[in-house]
């Protein structure tokens, strides 16, 4: 079993910044994707950010040169750095990998996060 767990959510004014981390832990071989998304209420859920071995990264266009994500491999853990936060990107933000649980079968399982809340104030 593999646990994913996010913080670092909170309340922030316009122009300002948080910081987001990823957790995972449990029966883990090797993490080959991690990625970050969010969702408004009322809105679908939405791909913000991924990062696969070592550090190629990709980003929505709507938060492209704002946020960052990055990943520390010996921690399993990934991390969401988002700069100039605006009242649109509120939503709940998830934390999604593709886990290989183990060496002697090639099955690799998605799991989730339970979530963390993001609020931008004007």
């Amino acid at each position: 079993q593999v646990q994913l767990v996010e913080s670092g959510g909170g309340l922030v004014q316009a122009g300002g910044s948080l910081r987001l981390s990823c957790a995972a832990s449990g029966s883990i071989f090797s993490i080959n994707y991690m990625a970050w998304y969010r969702q408004a209420p009322g809105k679908q859920r939405d791909l913000v950010a991924t990062i696969t071995s070592p550090t190629r990264a990709n980003y929505a266009d709507s938060v492209k040169g704002r946020f960052t994500i990055s990943r520390d491999n010996a921690k399993n853990m990934v991390y969401l750095q988002m700069n100039s936060l605006k009242p649109e990107d509120t939503a709940v933000y998830y934390c999604n990998a593709d886990v290989q649980i183990s060496m002697t079968s090639p099955t690799v399982r998605r799991y989730w996060g339970q979530g963390t809340q993001v609020t931008v104030s004007s």
